[in-house]
């Protein structure tokens, strides 16, 4: 049955009566906490939702959970021991909050200096430091590939369409790109065609730089003939794969479509991918291509490993 801020205080760490602890979920916007809770209760470990309030859906009320304001820390706290969570997982896209608009709790305004000097740099400093926060606690941060490792896009293509070899200069080149933008917090994701890079993911996330690509060729800045461009997603260097994971969906496929692109490249086993039925019925809908490939070599096949 679904709770709010509930759970037996008296439970241990290794739950009760010889029950494994619940995983904590600290659940942002999409369909991934879902997908993950899924995947923890077929493995037999209870879940316990921790909502975002106003970013995470309703999917996970059908659990345990507690909806939490996002600059509520004691109360996140408090909901996750009470539960009995040892283990955390943050999962699902979230917007930068402002720092200054949020409402704290007394747990959070213990440290807001702290915060304030999170804030002073990028998204991984952020995160990196929130995830300090809550380790400090007597937490453990995993990433949701340590649980479900069934999420993790595979090496090799989904889609019937498949990439042609001026599409695999295109993705090596991208991710050199994004590997030499690495250190300076700079996004997931880029759009490149014909050896060219024609947009770079920032702030707005990469549906926000796709819908910016849909308008620059509706626009005719973007000249592109028929299909063309690729997606490519991958983690910048150093990025802590516990709180901060590339992903793609349905609507990363939809959004591809509606700009025009030709395909989807993916680091294999650093992606997360959600209904990856639905993302091969759409990419084929579409003749798009979907594929994870070798983080050093750009290829999808067992050449990449070689």
């Amino acid at each position: 049955m679904a709770q709010t801020e509930t759970g037996d205080p008296s439970r241990t760490a290794a739950g009760s009566a010889g029950e494994p602890a619940p995983l904590g979920i600290i659940a942002g916007a999409g369909r991934f906490p879902l997908a993950l809770a899924q995947a923890a209760t077929a493995q037999g470990r209870p879940v316990f939702g921790i909502l975002l309030k106003g970013i995470a859906g309703s999917e996970l009320q059908a659990y345990p959970h507690a909806w939490v304001g996002i600059g509520r820390f004691g109360a996140m706290l408090r909901a996750a021991r009470r539960a009995g969570c040892r283990d955390l997982v943050f999962i699902g896209s979230l917007v930068r909050p402002n720092l200054w608009t949020t409402v704290p709790d007394v747990g959070a305004l213990r440290i807001l200096p702290e915060m304030v000097r999170l804030y002073r740099g990028g998204d991984d400093h952020l995160l990196r430091g929130i995830a300090g926060l809550f380790e400090r606690q007597g937490f453990r941060l995993l990433a949701a590939q340590d649980v479900a490792p069934e999420l993790l896009m595979p090496l090799g293509s989904l889609s019937r369409c498949q990439p042609n070899q001026q599409d695999l200069l295109d993705i090596a080149q991208a991710l050199a790109a994004i590997h030499a933008l690495g250190p300076y917090d700079v996004g997931q994701g880029m759009v490149i065609g014909a050896r060219r890079v024609v947009a770079v993911e920032g702030a707005e996330g990469t549906d926000g730089m796709l819908e910016r690509c849909a308008a620059m060729r509706a626009s005719g800045r973007l000249k592109w003939a028929g299909a063309s461009g690729i997606l490519v997603k991958s983690p910048k260097p150093g990025q802590d794969h516990r709180i901060d994971m590339p992903a793609i969906g349905p609507a990363t496929v939809e959004k591809a479509a509606a700009a025009g692109l030709r395909g989807i490249a993916v680091v294999a086993g650093s992606t997360l991918m959600v209904e990856p039925q639905e993302i091969v019925r759409l990419a084929d809908k579409h003749d798009l291509f979907v594929v994870g490939v070798d983080a050093g070599t750009g290829r999808s096949d067992d050449r990449a490993s070689r």
